[in-house]
């Protein structure tokens, strides 16, 4: 087998091993990153590929009659026109759940931000601002318990689940919405869209992006949440309308905005929200942790050898 990856850097820039899945293969190429316009040449006579955020569109796949496999290494898998893998008989899989304790973690991360405003206080003491106070303690930004807040949660899957486990570890009172509430059969307090929105001190959004969930976040939710809320999104750019984010903090109808996910990744310049007050935004890494990765590479292996056997596992439809 001809096994070649097309953008493997950010999954691995050198601190994890590919050893485990080139050993399945006769013929292994990994690039870093691959242009569009070099995805048909980089594919060439493989019969397999793995690739993170490259299009593989009809008519690349038309270029490419040798190839019978595609593994994303990612639990989405909008970036492969599927229906045309599908009509051609290419195996499509990709890499369900290997990220929910590192980003439910770094949801925390995210809501413990404004709430103990850490790095805050830790760059007042290197600007020598202790060493000048006259008292032995001061603070620069209004710190606040989390414990006995209300946080809801925008989708119930693996990860909104981990979330919901580590609040009630803290204390917090959790409220949920599902997209199918008679098939929820969990302890949490089910509540529609609006309540969640009206009710929560911080909302975490934990939802796949569907034609349904896109720019579920809009002018008007944004107006029915507390002056005093926190939003956070480490599922999809897509979820929100980030225009209306950006009215809602600079106005202060938010009092916080905090994204590992933007509509346009990299950061576009041009983005509403760059200089935004109140507003926390990291570069898509609540899925970077080291053994997060290497859980994603075992998994991956997994995908081939069951596809090498003759009996596919996750399968994307």
């Amino acid at each position: 087998m001809k096994l070649v990856v097309l953008d493997g850097h950010a999954l691995n820039p050198g601190d994890v091993s590919w050893d485990g899945i080139s050993a399945l293969a006769d013929e292994f190429t990994v690039y870093d990153r691959t242009p569009p316009d070099l995805v048909a040449e980089r594919i060439g006579n493989a019969d397999a590929i793995l690739l993170n955020k490259v299009r593989i569109t009809k008519e690349i796949l038309s270029a490419c009659p040798n190839l019978r496999y595609i593994g994303v290494l990612a639990t989405g898998y909008n970036v492969v026109d599927v229906a045309s893998c599908a009509e051609a008989g290419i195996v499509v899989t990709n890499i369900p759940s290997y990220s929910t304790d590192a980003v439910a973690q770094h949801i925390f991360a995210l809501i413990l931000h404004f709430a103990s405003r850490v790095g805050e206080h830790s760059d007042s003491v290197a600007r020598g601002d202790w060493i000048k106070c006259p008292d032995f303690c001061y603070w620069v930004s209004p710190l606040s318990e989390i414990s006995g807040k209300t946080l809801g949660i925008f989708g119930f899957g693996n990860i909104g689940r981990k979330v919901a486990q580590i609040a009630h570890a803290f204390g917090m009172n959790v409220i949920i919405h599902v997209h199918s509430p008679s098939s929820f059969t969990g302890g949490e307090k089910s509540v529609s869209v609006d309540e969640l929105f009206s009710e929560s001190d911080y909302l975490a959004l934990a939802a796949p992006l569907t034609p349904e969930t896109e720019k579920i976040v809009s002018e008007r939710t944004l107006s029915l949440m507390k002056r005093s809320a926190v939003l956070v999104n480490t599922a999809r750019g897509g979820l929100v309308d980030e225009r209306a984010v950006r009215a809602a903090l600079d106005s202060g109808a938010l009092s916080g905005y905090a994204a590992d996910v933007l509509l346009s990744e990299p950061m576009d310049g041009a983005s509403p929200l760059a200089g935004a007050p109140r507003c926390v935004i990291t570069p898509h890494v609540a899925w970077a942790a080291k053994e997060t990765r290497e859980r994603l590479l075992g998994i991956a292996r997994e995908n081939i050898k069951s596809f090498l056997a003759g009996s596919p596992v996750n399968v994307v439809r």
